[in-house]
């Protein structure tokens, strides 16, 4: 025979089961912010070193669109930035087969590939894709170029890349500027090596 206390207990189970279910729908909410704003949001987490909370935010962005290129290529570099060579990789092979002509994405593939100091036929093949493209990533294009060529010991095409590098990326940035030296000294230590 059931005592007092079961009876309660069953009573406020069948009471409170309605609720519970109810509370568990309450949980579940739905994302406040859009993909751009928790790009906002990631790029200020990042602005200020803090890249586990950008990817973060770049992640929640995917969530709400998967194709959402900006977050892919965003968590791309900070995977780059990290070391995380499959994941940066990933990333952009992924804005990739959304469109295959991102100057971007074609470029950091590149940079990946050079990063690991192998198939830099493969990493000049998406840098020229990146480099047909035009638009403000030229010069980057062309110094992520101009590496690959120092790499493979084609000196004079290095040279030629680092000199339209030069003329491109003066009106564009200091720190590209900064970086294009760092480049040419690479291919000047290369040269006299040889």
């Amino acid at each position: 025979m059931p005592n007092r206390n079961h009876i309660v207990w069953a009573f406020l189970f069948l009471i409170l089961l309605p609720a519970c279910a109810s509370f568990s729908q309450l949980v579940r909410h739905s994302d406040p912010l859009t993909p751009e704003q928790h790009m906002q949001l990631g790029a200020s987490y990042e602005a200020q070193g803090l890249n586990d909370s950008a990817g973060q935010q770049y992640e929640a962005a995917l969530q709400l669109d998967g194709k959402y290129i900006p977050a892919l290529m965003a968590g791309g570099n900070i995977a780059f930035a990290n070391g995380d060579m499959k994941k940066a990789e990933a990333s952009y092979r992924r804005v990739l087969r959304l469109d295959p002509n991102h100057a971007g994405a074609n470029n950091n593939l590149a940079m990946v590939f050079l990063s690991r100091g192998k198939d830099m036929e493969q990493a000049e093949r998406y840098a020229q894709i990146a480099l047909n493209q035009g638009g403000p990533l030229r010069p980057y294009v062309l110094e992520t170029l101009a590496e690959i060529y120092i790499r493979q010991a084609r000196t004079s095409e290095a040279q030629k890349t680092l000199d339209e590098a030069d003329a491109v990326a003066f009106a564009v940035n200091k720190d590209l500027c900064e970086q294009l030296a760092k480049t040419r000294q690479t291919l000047e230590t290369n040269i006299r090596s040889q």
